[in-house]
């Protein structure tokens, strides 16, 4: 029975070799890239996984889709860069397979937040459907916070993924500002409206259910950092959305073509 590893790469030269290191066991290790300018793809060739280069960005769900669709082993283990296979969790993929009671099966994911592992404030145990057998399932089209769609019955693993995320603020900052733009981007396209206040009650709502409701003051600093960050994350993605909308609002609607619904050109 075979397994083929596949993920989708920009710019991951500091987590590539780590992450297909931990998945050398697979049969093939996939990856999609798309435009790295710091080395990524040959650093996977050199790792032993075959590589596919491409220019534009279809969105995180299209192309996970992509990479799956050139996989062709019995079963497909879908991973990102920041995100490591371990022993324990490889063996209990094997005999998962092997057992062959599902079609898919989701395992709990463990973050770390500048240098620590979060086990509250929501952030565990973070169930995720990575392990598929092949034509059996598709991730949505998301542009973000994309899901994997299975065909059939989903079992459940117990070891966790690890997911090594934001390893200091000032990459927090800057996944806060890429994540809120397309989170925005999405709702606008889908028709979804929002107003400074809405954007102000999110973004506090989000604070006070991650760090009182979830307990994410029991992470320390760290927790109390997570449930900023997302209460920061939740306010710039919706005053993000209020914008979108005013410029599309000022625009006449013989140029949008779209009545009331205008479309993404009015993004930014």
């Amino acid at each position: 029975m075979s397994i083929s590893v596949v993920l989708i790469t920009k710019d991951e030269a500091h987590n590539i070799v780590a992450c297909l290191a931990a998945v050398a066991w697979c049969d093939r290790m996939i990856v999609v890239d798309s435009g790295s300018r710091d080395g990524t793809a040959q650093l996977a060739r050199e790792l032993g996984a075959e590589v596919f280069e491409t220019e534009d960005w279809p969105g995180f769900g299209p192309q996970k889709n992509l990479a799956i669709g050139k996989a062709d082993s019995d079963w497909i283990l879908s991973i990102d860069a920041d995100e490591r296979v371990t022993p324990a969790l490889r063996d209990e993929i094997i005999a998962a397979m092997a057992a062959g009671q599902a079609d898919a099966f989701e395992m709990p994911r463990l973050s770390s937040f500048c240098g620590r592992f979060i086990r509250h404030g929501g952030w565990y145990p973070d169930h995720v459907t990575r392990l598929f057998r092949r034509g059996r399932a598709r991730f949505s089209d998301d542009l973000v916070h994309e899901r994997l769609i299975s065909d059939g019955p989903v079992g459940r693993l117990t070891t966790p993924l690890l997911h090594h995320t934001y390893e200091d603020y000032s990459e927090v900052l800057a996944k806060i500002e890429h994540y809120s733009t397309l989170g925005a981007r999405q709702g606008f396209e889908r028709g979804k409206r929002a107003s400074p206040a809405s954007a102000v009650l999110h973004g506090a709502w989000a604070f006070i259910r991650t760090y009182l409701l979830r307990r994410g003051f029991l992470d320390g600093a760290q927790g109390l950092g997570v449930a900023l960050m997302t209460g920061q994350a939740s306010y710039y993605k919706y005053i993000k959305l209020w914008l979108l909308w005013q410029q599309a609002d000022a625009q006449p609607a013989s140029r949008s073509g779209r009545g009331d619904r205008p479309g993404p050109s009015g993004s930014t």
